[in-house]
């Protein structure tokens, strides 16, 4: 337990989650102004796409890599845990900014709202597991996180399609 402490990448987690909270709060309380447009979407869009495709093809890619490359397993974990990290931060600035959005231009949160419980499902069991919270329920920490990546898949393909306008 008290080694997890002393690991640098427990910290830069604990970091990321900080500015996650502070950058969200701030998004929703309108300190900052996401709602300016690059190309056809939204600031806060192009934020989620990048946070959605890096998980989209991070997490099959560094299931595969660390069984055909064990010898890097602790540099993949490092990569996967603060790519999805970031992506998290990217994606809870993205919904700060929906929830912030005047009444005349309120989403419908569906499957947004889904989307979002499941990654922090996903972000909870995910640093659980990596720095050994509880170490009893490892078991169950892993059993749930492996079906939540799946549930993942598909609301992120249900939600897009929603979003795009196509459901």
């Amino acid at each position: 337990m008290i080694s997890r402490y002393k690991s640098p990448i427990f910290w830069v987690a604990v970091a990321l989650l900080l500015i996650t909270v502070y950058l969200s709060y701030g998004t929703y309380v309108d300190w900052f102004d996401l709602g300016f447009t690059i190309g056809e979407f939204r600031f806060n869009h192009w934020l989620v796409i990048i946070a959605a495709l890096f998980i989209t093809v991070h997490a099959p890619l560094y299931h595969v890599l660390k069984r055909r490359y064990p010898q890097k397993a602790k540099l993949l974990l490092g990569i996967h845990v603060l790519g999805n990290l970031t992506s998290f931060l990217l994606i809870s600035v993205h919904f700060a900014s929906q929830l912030s959005r005047p009444q005349q231009f309120y989403p419908d949160l569906g499957t947004g709202i889904i989307l979002y419980t499941t990654m922090l499902i996903l972000v909870i069991t995910g640093f659980a597991q990596r720095f050994q919270i509880a170490p009893k329920l490892s078991k169950k920490w892993r059993f749930v996180h492996t079906g939540f990546v799946l549930s993942v898949y598909l609301v992120i393909v249900v939600h897009s399609l929603q979003g795009l306008g196509y459901l």
